[in-house]
């Protein structure tokens, strides 16, 4: 597991066990707020014992229900949980099921249990603690409940699953992802955390959001090409690989290809069984095609590589259990939720990554 320090008293926690997941630490005057958790106890348990030195974890924040963001929150005894309304609902019903085949799958994980939110928000919500503003948002598209957490004195986005070194949308949709990342464009920010992966720096974050854009709309145009020309999943997986679609190949350790190859298939899959979905992709594609500088010629990929070989649901095993008893965001007072209007901050200048 890698630590790294980003403001002060911001830590961000990178597993070495598990395709670069992070988890977060954020040490106020009142206590600690952890954003997600590693997936194999023994890193969270590391990330328990340096955080606890420092003040104890008031609250862990959930940024989505996938296995790898979760697992670990049962070790966090005396804290409170909050996770947006779809979150929790998404745990109870798909997680069981899920947890049990990681338990056989891998014995390191047998003594993992479910910790359900406690509160929990839709839309938006604003959490206070030892000085400092924690902004929750709804973000769908790589999950229906995915969120991000902006802490508005740091201008330091976690971005979750939302901004990863190729966007994966299995369990979720490309529009949808696109309109979170639209999103993000807008803000001013120091530094974005990604739910996988290196933290991006404030030089790079735009070209980031930009990238992982352009790839969305490449892999659904060549989607859209592949079954306008009739061809099969492997034939469009042979033609269609990461680095036609914008991204590179070496990221996450090589994990991005298997997770190019398995967005082409969910995204081959829903709109070859749906004529409304597939005509409204066409229509954005052709759209695209309109705002392209004219004379510039297309790029089309083409391979002799063997298709990779991907499953057309989530990687990700989703977790659950029985319900516990959980209170509304609204409710909250002081240091749990209020509403709370988006951050207008200025773009600040330059600076270096600190260690």
């Amino acid at each position: 597991m890698h630590r790294e320090r980003i403001s002060d008293d911001v830590y961000v926690f990178t597993s070495g066990l598990y395709a670069q997941v992070t988890a977060s630490a954020i040490v106020t005057a009142d206590g600690v707020v952890v954003i997600d958790t590693l997936p194999f106890p023994s890193e969270t348990r590391q990330v328990i014992e340096y955080i606890e030195r420092r003040a104890p974890v008031k609250y862990v924040i959930y940024t989505h229900y996938h296995a790898d963001h979760t697992y670990g929150g049962y070790l966090f005894r005396h804290a409170q949980f909050i996770a947006h309304e779809l979150c929790r609902e998404l745990l109870i019903t798909r997680g069981d099921a899920g947890l049990k085949l990681a338990r056989v799958q891998n014995s390191s994980l047998a003594d993992v249990q479910l910790r359900l939110p406690d509160i929990v928000f839709t839309g938006e919500m604003t959490l206070r603690l030892g000085g400092k503003t924690f902004v929750l948002t709804h973000s769908p598209g790589h999950t229906p409940d995915g969120i991000t957490v902006y802490i508005r004195e740091d201008k330091i986005l976690f971005a979750a699953d939302t901004v990863m070194p190729v966007p994966y949308v299995v369990d979720g949709d490309a529009p949808t992802m696109l309109k979170s990342l639209q999103t993000l464009k807008g803000m001013a920010l120091e530094n974005v955390v990604q739910g996988h992966g290196e933290i991006v720096l404030r030089g790079e974050i735009n070209e980031t959001i930009n990238s992982s854009i352009n790839y969305l709309n490449k892999m659904q145009n060549a989607v859209v090409s592949a079954l306008t020309a009739n061809q099969s999943r492997d034939d469009m997986l042979r033609e269609y690989d990461i680095e036609s679609c914008g991204k590179t190949r070496i990221a996450l350790n090589g994990l991005v290809q298997q997770l190019h190859a398995a967005n082409l298939i969910a995204t081959y899959d829903r709109l070859s069984t749906d004529k409304s979905k597939l005509a409204a992709a066409k229509a954005r594609s052709a759209a695209a095609a309109l705002e392209e500088p004219a004379g510039k010629p297309k790029a089309k990929a083409k391979s002799t590589k063997k298709p990779i070989k991907a499953k057309t649901k989530a990687t990700r095993k989703p977790i659950g259990a029985k319900a516990k008893p959980v209170k509304k965001a609204a409710k909250t007072k002081a240091k749990a939720a209020t509403p709370s209007k988006k951050s207008t901050a200025k773009k600040p200048s330059r600076q270096k990554r600190r260690k």
